[in-house]
């Protein structure tokens, strides 16, 4: 197979190069949406590694670029590098669910099987009677960790597939349950996590 075709100068101009530009800057906005996630939850020691990373892929791609002004491609490429590492980086952060949740649940139905399902999985549980626009409601509060979103959701739907509820991001927790948070302390990602008395 010929491959000649591959150390021409045009073709790497035009081709290579701005596929470089185009990965580099998928990686370098991708670690960048981490680390400003990482910073609005307090992993003060992740965030600086992440960005640490994060500059420097950008000095290599800006630096080619830098040295190819007149190219309107790595232009393109690195427009497009921007905007898929931005895509990226929110679904890594995802996967990786990093972090705790407030989770708060209001019904109009009877709650009590949704409430020892979630106490049988070792979950805190806070419940206070409230009065809603179409009258009594019970209102549930928990604090979980991101990654068990998924099987507190499934519960909710399982026991009250009408209640609504509502999921907000938890800078930091002290005492109270929140399952397996104390197993796998994640001070070395934050050092804000302490253990309840």
């Amino acid at each position: 197979m010929d491959l000649s075709f591959v150390q021409d100068p045009q073709f790497f101009s035009l081709v290579v190069l701005p596929l470089l530009i185009f990965t580099a800057r998928v990686a370098d906005v991708t670690f960048g949406t981490l680390r400003i996630i990482f910073v609005s939850r307090g992993l003060r020691l992740l965030a600086p590694l992440v960005g640490f990373v994060e500059i420097l892929i950008w000095l290599v791609a800006i630096s080619q670029i830098f040295q190819n002004l007149g190219s309107i491609v790595n232009y393109v490429a690195y427009a497009a590098g921007f905007a898929v590492g931005s895509y990226v980086g929110i679904i890594v952060e995802g996967r990786m669910a990093i972090g705790l949740m407030l989770v708060r649940i209001i019904t109009h139905h009877n709650p009590e099987d949704l409430i020892a399902s979630l106490k049988s999985n070792n979950f805190g549980v806070t419940v206070v009677d409230a009065v809603g626009k179409h009258g009594p409601v019970r209102l549930i509060f928990l604090v979980i960790e991101r990654k068990d979103l998924e099987a507190v959701i499934g519960m909710v739907h399982r026991h009250n597939p009408h209640a609504f509820y509502t999921l907000a991001d938890v800078r930091s927790a002290n005492g109270g349950v929140i399952p397996h948070l104390y197993r796998k302390p994640h001070r070395w990602l934050s050092g804000r996590y302490r253990k309840g008395k």
